[in-house]
């Protein structure tokens, strides 16, 4: 081991050297144009270093306004609007996945280069704005003590939290700025080995059940699949009794969930395998089946047939849902949001806002960016838009967006930022200048 991290420098500069990307290729869309594949000993990896946004803001669309409402967190996932308005910012970071190959010693490597130096914060941060005119007038932590908290929901005046190992659930009352007391357990959560360790969470339209996302121990099986009991799955939990089933299956990694309020449908954005070369293989954004079946790790994208899995299981590919909608390969989707109530307008008032965090395994980045997808009758209908960019700049990482979330009350959307640790909030320009001048004349 002390041999490879001595070759470690010269095993990044090759990773960085492999080919880019095909920019001719449409990796978006129901169809997204897919390559062949290139299982390459060494394939290509590079992430942008975390550097300071110096006075500089997210770019956003002409007509939009752009600010950080919340500085100085623990590594912000993903968040959740109360009735009140008040906003819940989950902070954490966990997993600690054993390294079982050289490859998964190289990536931690690089992946841990383009991440905050901050330790994540095991807790939930409340932030308050009493007037509504855009800025935080109160930002406290509201629970704490926690195991890396990711997943987030609200339920009769309960609010529970998808820990990286147990659903927890704490009774809640309008406007309380901190909770103390322990919590109750709901059930646990599937946490050996916890590859991938974040715990996506959503309530059913009628709140009777809980969905959790919880993704796959490995790239594609090479720890074995007996460590992928329950993983790669979506559990449905009763919300009374804490009993769980399997709701969908087959999906690598579902990091954010929510209901599309135009059908009551769940909906989950995915992030797909790896080493396929920079093209292969696209995360996704898709609505979920129950019973769905949806191809890892023995295909992707329908019956499109990963090799690398031994033994193969063609009775399972051949029952394999295709996604609806893909992002792009490698952005590593951590945020999905429904615009409602005719969304932030314009080309932004029907469809999906996706939290796009950022690529690591292609020499050229991807994602590090918050993308919307337009829908028509409750389904993806068109391109993606770009809503707010600049995140990357002279090859450094100024942030990396994570859970994104529309509040339709007061127009906005909040973007969670685990490198700068800032939550943003982006809203038209218009609405702004509306609530800055309510909020001069309740100050009169």
């Amino acid at each position: 081991m002390n041999r490879l991290f001595t070759l470690t420098p010269l095993i990044l500069a090759l990773a960085a050297c492999q080919s880019e990307s095909d920019p001719s290729l449409d990796q978006t869309g129901a169809r997204p144009q897919l390559p062949a594949q290139n299982d390459a000993l060494l394939p290509a990896m590079k992430i942008p270093t975390p550097k300071g946004w110096g006075g500089d803001l997210p770019t956003v669309p002409d007509g939009f306004t752009v600010a950080p409402i919340a500085k100085d967190l623990k590594i912000p996932r993903q968040m959740l609007l109360l009735p009140n308005g008040d906003l819940l910012v989950a902070e954490g970071s966990g997993g600690k996945a054993p390294k079982l190959r050289p490859k998964d010693v190289i990536a931690g490597v690089i992946k841990k280069r383009g991440k905050s130096s901050v330790k994540g914060g095991d807790r939930i941060t409340l932030l308050r704005d009493t007037d509504g005119d855009g800025q935080t007038d109160l930002q406290t932590t509201f629970i704490d003590g926690l195991d890396a908290p990711y997943g987030l929901a609200f339920v009769d005046n309960t609010i529970y939290i998808a820990n990286q190992g147990d659903l927890m659930s704490f009774p809640y009352t309008e406007g309380a700025t901190q909770i103390t007391s322990p919590g109750t357990e709901v059930t646990k959560l599937p946490s050996v080995v916890n590859h991938h360790w974040t715990k996506a969470m959503t309530a059913s339209s009628d709140g009777s059940k809980l969905y959790v996302g919880i993704g796959s121990n490995s790239n594609v099986g090479e720890r074995g699949m007996s460590v992928e009991e329950d993983r790669a799955v979506i559990w449905e939990i009763d919300r009374e009794t804490g009993a769980n089933r399997i709701f969908a299956s087959g999906i690598r990694n579902p990091t954010a969930l929510a209901i599309n309020p135009s059908t009551n449908a769940l909906w989950t954005v995915v992030n797909e395998r790896d080493e396929l070369g920079p093209q292969l293989v696209p995360d996704y954004l898709t609505s979920v089946r129950e019973g769905g079946f949806y191809g890892w790790p023995y295909s992707y994208f329908g019956q499109t047939v990963d090799p690398r899995i031994r033994p193969q299981r063609p009775d399972l590919v051949k029952t394999a849902i295709s996604p609806d909608y893909a992002l792009g390969s490698h952005v590593a989707a951590l945020g999905l949001s429904f615009a409602t109530g005719g969304g932030l307008g314009g080309p932004f008032t029907e469809g999906a806002f996706v939290g796009q965090h950022g690529s690591w395994n292609r020499s050229d980045p991807s994602g590090y960016k918050v993308v919307f997808v337009p829908f028509r009758s409750g389904r993806p209908n068109g391109k993606p838009i770009d809503l707010a960019t600049g995140f990357l700049k002279d090859g450094h990482a100024r942030g990396r967006p994570v859970g994104v979330l529309f509040d339709a009350q007061r127009r906005a959307l909040y973007v969670a930022d685990d490198v700068s640790n800032t939550v943003w909030r982006i809203a038209p320009r218009q609405a702004a200048v509306s609530q800055q001048a309510a909020s001069s004349r309740v100050n009169q």
